[in-house]
């Protein structure tokens, strides 16, 4: 049994503290959903975990099966089981994806997966995500849809194993198709026992995947850890209810906030 453990972090970027004491849990074979007006710090979150350079954790902890994975590179919190779909995947010139692929699945392995294994699991997850195989001859990323880019996060993801998975706005640039197909991944994949931080600027996708909680990230932090229910709420009013009744002074509130749905509320997080 997998469990990612994040007590009241705290972290800055460029000088300026955005996470303001989070205590968060994902177990294994969970969905948890995050939602937040924009540039509260849900991107940050997810990027602090992963250990993006740019970001400084100032105190706090994160703990992942028990081992403390702030002491570790960004490539070894891969190793350990974490993984993280970007809202923009860099495109890398000259590296072909599937190369890319396979030196990513063997980082993880004690011996390197074979040729055919490798390419028997890569024919596979590309039929499931219903991508042609041919982007895996093509360099990584480049020239790629928005949309075939976050179908080849998912490609990763099926190829990795993870044992956590964060997804930072997976859904933005799919059409309808491709959003039912990303949820059938992500219901697949949790079956097999991976837990998900599942950040998305649509309720639709929250609506196929079932989440099994939700958590709302006002101000830097944590301010409501509740089952899904939140998340149609939201939808419908806006944040405007947290103001009301938790009492919360909301930061770069957007205009007509009660009027604002999850679709235009949860976007990109900003940090200037």
């Amino acid at each position: 049994m997998s469990k990612l453990v994040i007590k009241d972090l705290y972290a800055s970027v460029e000088g300026k503290q955005i996470l303001k004491g989070i205590n968060l849990e994902i177990n294994d074979n969970e969905i948890v959903a995050l939602l937040g007006p924009n540039g509260h710090g849900k991107s940050t979150l997810l990027n602090v975990i992963m250990g993006h350079p740019r970001y400084v954790v100032d105190s706090g902890s994160i703990y992942l099966d028990g081992k403390n994975i702030l002491e570790m590179a960004t490539d070894e919190r891969a190793r350990a089981g974490l993984f993280l779909a970007m809202q923009s995947p860099s495109e890398v010139p000259g590296v072909s994806n599937s190369d890319f692929l396979r030196s990513a699945v063997n980082a993880r392995l004690e011996k390197p997966v074979s040729t055919y294994k490798f390419y028997k699991a890569l024919d596979s997850a590309t039929k499931q995500l219903k991508m042609p195989f041919d982007l895996a001859t093509r360099s990584l990323n480049e020239g790629f849809s928005g949309g075939e880019k976050k179908r080849n996060e998912m490609l990763q993801l099926i190829l990795l194993e993870p044992k956590i998975a964060m997804l930072d706005e997976i859904d933005s640039g799919l059409d309808v198709d491709a959003i039912n197909i990303v949820s059938e991944v992500i219901n697949s994949e949790k079956e097999k026992g991976r837990g998900f931080l599942i950040i998305s600027h649509y309720a639709r996708l929250y609506d196929l995947i079932n989440p099994t909680r939700a958590v709302v990230m006002i101000n830097g932090r944590i301010v409501i850890d509740s089952d899904p229910s939140v998340i149609k709420r939201i939808d419908k009013e806006g944040y405007e209810f947290i103001k009301t009744e938790l009492g919360i002074e909301i930061a770069k509130e957007e205009p007509n906030m009660n009027q604002t749905s999850i679709g235009s509320c949860d976007v990109k997080v900003k940090t200037e």
